[in-house]
């Protein structure tokens, strides 16, 4: 009996998230000893050794659970960032806090979301599954943030709208007031949620969040990860920070301990790390300028970014420069799946890691300038 009956229509044809090849896999197929990711945003300096030191300590107590709503991680979150405790929330990863406020907000076949094209599959994944409309419209020249377009598809029924400061692919980002601006045109109903996950390499970084200005801002979410400057991708860990009467109705609803006792103790010892913190923001920034300035030589379109990637047009089809790139052991990002086949994106690595990347550039496409 074929299974079909027994799915949603809106499981149908799903596709999953597409996620970067793995070293594993490139090791294996190319038969390389060495193989270097640039592929998933991931920190360039890995973990800190104080998280490090902090995970051994707690690897035997993996056996309990952590407390309920992990009350010591939101009180360290709210003392770092300056927020009140009681508007955050934690959750197994950013994505976590995405899916619920999908969940609490919007009513299946008669609200929508809003946001713009490309985006973060994840925003389309989560609405389509909860049997909510997306509107999505398209970035202006240059991938820039069309507000006004973005203004004109929400009405009264629309419960998020969804932008990602820096973006994603493209890196590019704009200062917090302007962002202040659109909620403020947003109508009473509607959510501004603000995705900084790459909010951390925005130079000068203070100039690009809307966390300062929560409290004077009630319909604003703010999505925040432990992926990219925290270095903790692998123990799945974000927060949102809004007003406390909605986070009180998304904790309400979060899976029991979706935050795993050591992904809270792991996010804790790293937001003290303040040198890691620090180094990491160098690196990225160092390496962001001189990828950048090193591809354009090579003949490349690069693209400004706040991020800790670049995306770029090389001078050479994009599927053969990835596919050479991976001959050499650089796993770097297509971007088909962002409809953009021209383009790939490169995330910063360490500074020996961008000198790979870059040389093999140099093989690849030095002749085509």
């Amino acid at each position: 009996m074929s299974e079909e009956p027994f799915v949603r229509d809106e499981v149908r044809g799903f596709t999953p998230y597409s996620p970067g090849l793995s070293i594993e896999e490139i090791k294996e197929k190319y038969g390389l000893a060495r193989v270097i990711k640039l592929a998933s945003n991931e920190n360039p300096l890995g973990v800190s050794a104080l998280v490090a030191r902090v995970l051994s300590r707690k690897a035997g107590l993996v056996f309990r659970y952590p407390r309920s709503g992990n009350p010591a991680l939101v009180s360290g979150i709210a003392r770092s960032f300056g927020l009140d405790p009681a508007g955050v929330v934690t959750g197994n990863g950013s994505d976590e806090i995405i899916d619920l406020l999908v969940r609490v907000t919007a009513k299946p076949g008669l609200d929508n979301v809003v946001a713009f094209r490309p985006c973060f599959s994840i925003y389309v994944h989560q609405t389509r599954l909860c049997g909510v409309s997306l509107r999505q419209v398209p970035l202006g020249p240059d991938f820039r943030f069309d507000f006004e377009a973005l203004l004109a598809a929400v009405d009264g029924n629309t419960a998020l709208v969804f932008v990602t400061n820096p973006d994603n692919p493209s890196g590019y980002a704009v200062p917090a007031e302007q962002l202040a601006e659109l909620a403020g045109k947003l109508p009473p109903r509607a959510i501004l949620v603000v995705d900084e996950a790459y909010a951390d390499f925005a130079d000068p970084a203070g100039e690009y969040t809307l966390l300062p200005r929560l409290s004077e801002l009630r319909n604003v979410v703010v999505l925040r990860t432990f992926s990219k400057m925290y270095g903790l991708a692998g123990l799945r860990l974000g927060f949102g920070a809004m007003a406390a009467p909605l986070a009180d109705y998304v904790r309400r609803v979060r899976l029991p301990f979706s935050v795993n006792l050591l992904a809270e103790a792991a996010g804790m010892a790293a937001m003290e790390d303040v040198h890691f913190l620090a180094a990491t923001r160098e690196t990225v920034l160092r390496g962001r300028e001189s990828v950048s300035r090193e591809l354009s030589r090579l003949g490349c379109r690069v693209f400004p970014s706040m991020a800790n990637f670049l995306m770029f047009v090389p001078p050479r089809p994009a599927a053969e420069v990835f596919e050479e790139l991976l001959r050499r052991g650089i796993i770097v990002r297509p971007l088909t799946s962002y409809a953009l086949p021209d383009l790939l994106r490169v995330s910063l690595g360490a500074d020996e890691e961008n000198a790979a990347f870059l040389a093999a550039m140099e093989e690849i496409v030095g002749h085509a300038r």
